[in-house]
């Protein structure tokens, strides 16, 4: 077996995996990047980039339906998933060049294969791939996540996962999506704009439940007028595949015919059979546990991404590559804050936040908490979209009652996923609405909607009751 010696060797080469080794050889750092298919992880090939590569052609499929109530004359005539899919692939292929190239030229030795951690107490892990092994002053974990299913259920043919839906070659008539987080009404929302009669089976009792209340509510109704049909509160027992379709059967025994069964019930960690166990890595639920500084209970062994516990984003992962690296080079970074790492669904219509919801505010800081919602009805960009929606802040006040900080802010409406960066800043910046007064919003933006809604609660409200 032949050893390569590196200042780091990475496991891993989606999101978390080659930010980190892209900084890290910034700073000077020698870098192996281990990646078992191709770089750019699930987010670029079988996740965020193809997935909002199909919202954006649904969106242009809604653009068409509709084009008349903007005084356009045009027709549907149908949706070519062929054509969808090459339309997919170009993009993805486009980026993925892109991204080969920048890792080439960043001087970071690219390991093709699958990597495996071994190690001895007391020793250096190293990732070994094939007869390679290749030991660094510091290892870190970025393996990423898979889709999710349950027991007894087969994927395969007419019951598939996100990754299964994103080879369609023909739009299915009726669609049961398992799962209303954001990968299932993302998925809901592309499909019923290409023409299938969708059902949502959620055992929660609300959409997207990790969003404000409010929102949930929101996404309801617009999805409820787009007749996409949403079932709540309710589990799922099992499915059935036969030659017409497939049978889904529900808790007390309800029954619901589809041509294809999506299975969105989150994404699990990908830990299992990478030897993380045999070398004694801590996990939890297959999770790897990590202090704030994503080190784990081995020396100079860290870990990234979708398999540390929070929120499974892209960005969160790009983030923890970029701390671990400056970590590792001794610059002393400051920790990745969950809190503040912004969300967005990229349903019809968007759902976008950052920090707090309402209800996480009044558990920390009870009758302190101040929201506002600001009704996209008063913003002229919106009207012009011809989107509905609000912008609702959570603020706390002082114990004198002076204004406090703002620590929430969670958006819905179409692209206002946009407006998240500027929330994301204002939440960071824990600032109080007259901070933000004074910034000027262009006329007419989407982005005014935060402007009014800091104004409304500066007690200066301009379009608005306050």
């Amino acid at each position: 077996m032949s050893d390569a010696q590196f200042d780091l060797v990475i496991l891993g080469a989606g999101s978390g995996g080659y930010a980190c080794a892209l900084r890290a050889s910034q700073l000077g750092l020698s870098v192996a990047l281990v990646e078992q298919a191709k770089v750019g992880g699930t987010c670029l090939h079988e996740g965020c980039i193809p997935t909002k590569a199909f919202l954006h052609a649904a969106e242009v499929a809604d653009t068409a339906r509709t084009a008349n109530q903007f005084g356009i004359t045009a027709t549907l005539d149908g949706v070519d998933m062929p054509g969808v899919l090459g339309y997919k692939d170009r993009i993805v292929s486009r980026l993925y060049k892109g991204l080969s190239g920048l890792v080439k030229s960043a001087g970071v030795t690219l390991v093709e294969g699958e990597g495996r951690l071994e190690g001895e107490p007391g020793h250096t892990s190293a990732v070994v791939v094939g007869d390679q092994r290749l030991t660094g002053r510091s290892v870190v974990l970025a393996t990423g996540s898979y889709a999710r299913t349950l027991p007894g259920l087969s994927i395969g043919g007419r019951i598939m996962t996100s990754t299964e839906v994103l080879e369609l070659s023909e739009v299915p008539e009726r669609v049961v999506v398992l799962g209303g987080g954001v990968i299932g009404v993302e998925l809901a929302s592309v499909l019923a704009s290409f023409g299938s009669t969708v059902t949502i089976i959620e055992a929660l009792p609300r959409l997207v439940a990790a969003e404000d209340e409010a929102v949930s509510a929101a996404l309801t109704r617009a999805f409820k007028k787009r007749k996409i049909t949403t079932r709540t509160g309710v589990r799922f027992e099992s499915a059935e595949e036969h030659d017409g379709g497939v049978t889904v059967t529900l808790d007390g025994g309800e029954t619901l015919d589809a041509d294809l069964l999506i299975v969105a019930v989150g994404r699990g960690p990908r830990t299992e059979g990478l030897g993380f166990e045999e070398v004694g890595v801590d996990l939890d639920r297959g999770f790897v546990v990590t202090d704030e500084r994503l080190r784990t209970n081995l020396p100079q062994v860290y870990a990234v991404g979708d398999i540390v516990p929070g929120p499974q984003l892209a960005h969160r992962g790009f983030a923890h590559g970029i701390f671990v690296a400056e970590e590792i080079a001794g610059l002393q970074p400051q920790p990745v804050n969950d809190l503040l790492i912004p969300k967005v669904t990229y349903s019809h219509p968007e759902i976008a936040s950052v920090g707090l919801t309402e209800a996480a505010a009044r558990e920390q800081h009870g009758d302190a908490v101040r929201t506002y919602q600001y009704d996209l009805g008063g913003n002229g960009k919106s009207q012009i979209l011809g989107t509905a929606g609000f912008v609702k802040v959570v603020q706390v006040r002082g114990d004198d009652d002076t204004p406090g900080p703002i620590v929430g802010m969670h958006m819905v409406g179409d692209r206002m996923g946009e407006q998240v960066g500027e929330a994301m800043l204002i939440v960071g910046w824990e600032a109080v609405p007259a901070d933000v007064t004074p910034f000027l919003h262009a006329h007419p933006t989407q982005n005014e909607a935060l402007g009014e809604a800091m104004l409304a609660l500066a007690g200066q409200p301009l379009h608005a009751h306050a």
